[in-house]
């Protein structure tokens, strides 16, 4: 089945034209904001075209409040397992393309997925999401066995990951299925850009990528093959980002009104350099999205889509990403690498030119290890949040979000990241990082409202000291 095209291209860069609002219109549209039940399409190109600096901060400020109201402390972390990076397509902005003759290629065995999944489980981390460049080498079969075989692994004290999300190329129906039977968490495609015109620039006709509608319509797809949970992204640099937004907003749109439930999450990686890729370096990007419109734009999704997961990564420097948190960032990934097998020293393998690193997608910003970025959070009075107990309690989707947006939702996530931070802190935090976390717990106990939850709070947290593992209401 051919899906139809929902971005009206021409209506969302009209919305774009000479649109800034007045001091009345924009106070508002943020005070509807606080209200967090989301703004229109209308409302949010109006934010979008804000240039002064003192408006813009209304809207950090805005963007804070919703954030907190929300979800409160609670950062999610996470970490990507590249388990290939082979490509059939030509993308001009990316490492892993067709043409780069510079990488050295790589598609992991199930040996080597399984010993990248160890790594990641040493450090601490319960949540992966497999990525990989799109090969015939690694295709759904391929993804459906990496998956078991990362769910499988398990480190010298027992830990195992808890939730896999997957970022794959569009697929069939019939292969959205074989993932949805394997237990996945969210499926994430990144369109790139929505402008269909600058689309075609940058994905050669002739590849699986040059199809602009197939990669869109990818998450209709998702959800017929039973798939209810998906993430959204774009690569900021391509396009305007004023008009992505938009898009994005639109496509959240879609699948609300045909399918009952908008986007999980929405990622917002901006370019970066990449070896033997000219286009990423920063005198040719086209649109190239400075520190303050990056704040600025994840400030407005936050109050635009209130109860979706915003997800910032490791190409972002560490300073950009300690300030995004507080304006609407409430996943990050920690201790990143972006090739494949760029985590494992060699663990089992006889080859020694498998030791050698090879080509990765992108630069990292953030060098920074688990335990720094966890020391990091402390800091500040985050929670840092390993919680998979949505998930495995089916609330998923429309149930997600039904629970979500009455405010719900907390009863839950509040002490399910305090259990799984608890875990972190007894069984892989450095001594500096335990002791100040376990300070951070006594402080959060304090705060629940509810004598009852309290005492069962503080019981797991009991339990999870004494040796116990994997608590979630």
């Amino acid at each position: 089945m051919r899906h139809q095209n929902f971005i009206d291209r021409d209506k969302l860069y009209a919305l774009l034209e000479n649109n800034a609002p007045t001091e009345s219109d924009l106070n508002d549209i943020l005070n509807k904001a606080r209200k967090i039940k989301g703004l229109s399409l209308e409302d949010v190109a109006k934010l979008l075209c804000v240039e002064d600096e003192a408006d813009i901060q209304k809207i950090l400020d805005t963007a804070q409040y919703c954030k907190d109201e929300i979800y409160g402390k609670r950062l999610v972390l996470f970490a990507p397992i590249y388990t290939g990076n082979a490509c059939v397509n030509n993308c001009v902005y990316c490492g892993f393309r067709r043409d780069n003759k510079t990488l050295r290629r790589k598609v992991l065995t199930m040996d080597e997925i399984e010993q990248e999944t160890l790594q990641l489980l040493r450090m601490g981390h319960k949540r992966a999401l497999l990525i990989c460049g799109e090969s015939p080498r690694n295709d759904a079969n391929y993804m459906v066995e990496a998956i078991r075989r990362c769910y499988a692994a398990k480190d010298e004290k027992g830990s195992t990951i808890r939730r896999i999300n997957v970022e794959l190329a569009p697929m069939s129906v019939e292969d959205f299925a074989k993932l949805k039977a394997e237990k996945i968490g969210t499926y994430v495609c990144f369109q790139e850009t929505y402008d269909p015109i600058e689309y075609a620039k940058f994905h050669p006709a002739g590849t699986p990528k040059g199809d602009y509608l197939y990669r869109l319509t990818c998450m209709d797809r998702a959800q017929e093959g039973g798939i209810n949970d998906v993430g959204l992204g774009v690569l900021f640099g391509l396009a305007d980002y004023r008009f992505e937004i938009l898009a994005i907003m639109e496509h959240a749109r879609h699948l609300e009104e045909d399918y009952g439930c908008g986007p999980h999450t929405v990622s917002f990686p901006r370019i970066e350099p990449a070896e033997g890729t000219p286009f990423s370096l920063p005198e040719n990007i086209p649109h190239p999205v400075c520190d303050k419109d990056f704040m600025k734009i994840i400030a407005i999704i936050r109050i635009a889509m209130p109860y979706t997961g915003i997800i910032i990564s490791t190409r972002e420097r560490p300073e950009m990403r300690d300030q995004l948190v507080k304006y609407g960032v409430s996943q990050i990934s920690a201790a990143s690498e972006t090739n494949p097998g760029g985590y494992d020293a060699g663990e089992g393998s006889t080859d020694e030119s498998d030791h050698q690193k090879t080509g990765a997608q992108f630069t990292l910003g953030d060098h920074r290890s688990l335990d720094e970025v966890i020391s990091m959070m402390i800091d500040g009075g985050y929670i840092p949040s390993f919680c998979t107990g949505c998930y495995r309690k089916g609330r998923v989707g429309a149930d997600f979000m039904d629970l979500a947006k009455p405010g719900l939702i907390k009863e839950y996530c509040k002490p399910n990241a305090m259990f799984t931070f608890r875990e972190y802190l007894e069984d892989y935090a450095s001594p500096s990082t335990r002791a100040k976390g376990l300070e951070l717990l006594k402080k959060l106990t304090q705060t629940f409202s509810k004598e009852e939850l309290k005492k069962r709070v503080e019981g797991n947290l009991c339990k999870i000291g004494e040796g116990e593992r994997d608590l979630y209401f």
